[in-house]
């Protein structure tokens, strides 16, 4: 979220699209209710099912799953044409002025670049026309041909509304409502807020997704406002924390990059990671990289890590390929991986083409599973009948179960959605065998540490050098863990005059103390400011809101530096004065910037050409991506891996996105429509919550048996009716369910063709106190997005027959 949870109250308007909060997000769900209630917002719905959100929702409207970049690319279109714009938002905060190289070019569905042979881009030509000074060349009358708003203008040309609704199923009257309401938001007075979740991002061109309703953001003005923002709403209590603490296997903490084999050494490293300003002037909070980074490294490795040894770089892992999850169960399935260590994780129900997974599983040496519960991936090996049809005599791997405690059972903090640190303590002790995860990962590496002390290995020195100054280094206490991810200073840290910013010793207030000669460390410097001297800032508990906007910055804290709305330098015109005043954030008093949060700026005063989006290096949020995106710097529509078309009515040429993580055997597997002729779509029921609640029993009497949502019209045309045991397939197995039979699905005309969706609910499994079911994922392809490879679950092929 760049906002936050109360603060969708202040919106006039809210969108929920790729998502469904009030019936997967039901407490957060109740500040739209409060924007409805008290501000008289508007709330649209636009899913492929008329959901519960939607029942309470001012204007609904259904749309074909998988082409959600189509229908916002058309509003781009729509706003652009209709001058439904904050133009000095655009002119002056957006890279719309910048002009692109000469050799950009998209032509039939392909950026330049392609390169067929390995999936990807070389993305050379997709950045700025630069100066002799290395500065990006601008034309602030937006009149270039090649200048960012006249290439978007082009892309976009193709998105008209009746190409959106020929796409998307979208009535086209439906569609130019959801455009006008938008448009009403340009206004500096009004604000849309997004709200999205996994109906987004689970898709082959899911970070896209989101980008093209960040553009709009951008066009509206809405970007860095009380009320507006680009808004996930996390599956996961903490899942905005795993991120934050880079457990990704490409990241580190605080979203830094791990080396690649081809950054052999750290200035290498650091040069590839720090970016130089692309205008003159601005600020480009990236260019504290190497602070950050090393900064972590002493964390990491304290007193072993200093300069001469470039603060420890070689210690760190290098990869060779993105090693994803998908990648790795790849590899599995090769026979190419020998263990599997699988913390919190459920993979068997959780990830795509249970099939291939349960194979890949069973090629291992050994397989660990550390969880509270007994999961499907625990006992993959075991028979479940048609449930889970295996023969356990021909899978050799050996299974070790590491029982570990719950959220309720471990003192901590839990990064919820918006970003904030809340610290929370624990409501009882662990029952039988059960340890904390970090008591169980210790016990793995302090006798690690001492296998390779006594005999030796390959590469002792990360394990040995490593950095393990707990009090109880068996078990070291979550406070510890905190303070030591906030970081502290290791000598006294002075200012330019001279003045001791923190001692020797002292827990460090903010990141902006972090320094790269080896006097600080910081395991996650996004969390700095988090405990410090003070204490536990993220237990407090003061929920006093002098602004009336819901902005509690003494409730808990929130990364970075407790600013709870990203960018807010951006809710104020380039003179320092609030675009809306009623809604006010931050203003220039003259002297510094002050206001109702923490501002998201640098000191400079207005008109010293100093973009509000300091992360980027141009200062500026840019509708085209340059580099950063893998399929493309605009958003394209590319259909489903499985789509119920078989082309993509844009281009036929490229049908699906050309850079998704797919793997051959896996692309030569996908359904066609003439076998599978109906979308398949997983989601989440408020009964239950993923695969933990099956293991409860009122939740278990709430939703008893597994069951799939099936449109009236397309059940008439099949005879099934409502409680009828159906048959689920798609090319790479079957689930079997109860029928629901409902008007909350329509049938969709899309290219000349009816497009009927089938609702697949996620819970069930063969584990648990709930009746058993299969496996959702059974039917699931083996594909993922292009940039962060999220499994395409919301849009694949599936047959339906009563059985």
């Amino acid at each position: 979220m760049t906002n936050h949870w109360v603060d969708i109250r202040n919106a006039n308007l809210i969108i929920v699209m790729g998502g469904n909060a009030a019936e997967a997000h039901p407490v957060g769900f109740r500040w739209a209710m409060e924007a409805k209630i008290h501000n008289r917002a508007k709330l649209i719905v636009i899913d492929p099912r008329f959901t519960r959100t939607a029942s309470v929702a001012d204007f609904y409207t259904p749309i074909r799953s998988g082409t959600d970049i189509a229908f916002l690319s058309g509003v781009l279109l729509y706003l652009i044409n209709h001058n439904k714009i904050n133009r000095e938002y655009v002119e002056a905060y957006t890279n719309a002025s910048l002009i692109v190289r000469d050799d950009f070019r998209f032509d039939d569905g392909l950026f330049s670049g392609y390169d067929e042979a390995t999936r990807s881009y070389d993305k050379t030509s997709w950045n700025y026309e630069l100066d002799e000074n290395g500065f990006a060349k601008r034309d602030l009358t937006l009149a270039h041909p090649r200048c960012v708003w006249n290439l978007l203008k082009t892309h976009v040309s193709r998105y008209t509304p009746d190409v959106v609704e020929n796409i998307c199923g979208t009535p086209k009257a439906d569609f130019l409502q959801v455009c006008e309401l938008l448009g009403e938001t340009s206004a500096h007075d009004r604000t849309a807020s997004f709200l999205y979740a996994l109906g987004w991002t689970q898709h082959s061109v899911g970070a896209q997704n989101i980008r093209t309703m960040a553009m709009i953001q951008l066009l509206l003005g809405n970007m860095g406002m009380a009320g507006g923002g680009v808004n996930a709403l996390r599956g996961h209590s903490n899942i905005q924390g795993l991120t934050d603490l880079g457990l990704l296997s490409q990241s580190l903490p605080g979203y830094m990059t791990l080396p690649s084999d081809k950054q052999a050494d750290l200035q290498t490293y650091l040069t590839a990671n720090t970016p130089k300003p692309t205008l003159p002037g601005q600020v480009n909070y990236w260019s504290n990289y190497p602070k950050f980074f090393v900064s972590m490294m002493k964390a990491f490795y304290g007193d072993k890590a200093q300069k001469e040894n470039d603060w420890g770089f070689d210690w760190l892992p290098k990869w060779d390929k993105s090693y994803d999850v998908l990648q790795y169960f790849d590899m599995m399935s090769q026979g190419k991986v020998n263990g599997y260590l699988c913390q919190g994780f459920n993979p068997v129900a959780s990830f795509p083409n249970k099939a291939k997974v349960i194979a890949s599983l069973s090629k291992l040496k050994y397989f660990v599973t550390i969880d509270p519960l007994n999961t499907e991936t625990s006992t993959f090996w075991q028979n479940h009948g048609e449930f889970n049809d295996v023969d356990p005599a021909t899978i050799q791997t050996e299974v070790f179960r590491l029982p570990s405690t719950c959220f309720a059972e471990e003192n901590g903090s839990i990064v919820n959605s918006a970003r904030w640190l809340q610290w929370h303590w624990k409501g009882a002790d662990a029952p039988g065998e059960a340890l904390n995860d970090g008591e169980i990962l210790a016990g793995i590496y302090l006798r690690l540490r001492e296998m390779y002390a006594n005999e030796g290995g390959a590469t002792p020195e990360p394990v040995l050098n490593m950095t393990w100054n707990f009090l109880t280094p068996e078990n070291p206490a979550s406070e510890e863990v905190a303070m030591e991810s906030n970081g502290k200073a290791l000598a006294d840290i002075v200012d330019d005059k001279g003045v001791v910013l923190a001692k020797k010793g002292q827990q460090l207030s903010t990141f902006a103390h972090l320094r790269d000669d080896g006097t600080t460390s910081s395991g996650c410097w996004i969390f700095a400011g988090s405990w410090t001297p003070e204490g536990n800032q993220m237990a407090r508990r003061d929920n006093t809101d002098p602004s009336g906007l819901g902005n509690t910055l003494n409730w808990t804290w929130a990364w970075p530096l407790n600013r709870r709305i990203l960018y807010n330098r951006a809710s104020a015109d380039p003179q320092g004065k609030p675009w809306d005043p009623k809604r006010a954030l931050l203003h220039w008093d003259g002297a510094k910037w002050s206001g109702q949060d923490i501002p998201d700026y640098s000191t400079a005063a207005p008109g010293s050409d100093v973009g509000p989006f300091i992360m980027q290096p141009e200062g500026m949020g840019r509708l085209f991506a340059l580099d950063k995106m893998a399929e493309g710097p605009f958003p394209e529509h590319y259909e489903p891996f499985e789509t119920p078309l078989g082309t993509n009515p844009l281009h036929p040429k490229v049908i699906s996105n050309p850079a998704a993580r797919v793997f051959k055997s896996d692309l030569e597997a996908m359904g066609k429509a003439e076998q599978f002729p109906y979308v398949g779509t997983t989601y989440r029921l408020t009964e239950h919550f993923h695969f933990w609640t099956k293991h409860a029993l009122l939740n278990a009497i709430a939703q008893p048996e597994q069951f799939v949502e099936i449109g009236e019209k397309l059940a008439g045309k099949l005879g099934i009716v409502q409680g009828d045991t159906v048959k689920v397939s798609s090319n790479r197995g079957f689930i079997k369910a109860k029928a629901v039979v409902t008007k909350r699905i329509r049938t969709l005309n899309v290219n000349g063709q009816q497009v009927d969706t089938i609702g697949i609910p996620i819970h069930w499994g063969y584990q648990g106190v709930a009746k058993k079911g299969f496996i959702a994922n059974t039917l699931t392809p083996f594909v993922g997005d292009a940039n962060t490879q999220t499994p395409e679950f919301k849009a694949f092929l599936v047959n339906v027959e009563k059985v």
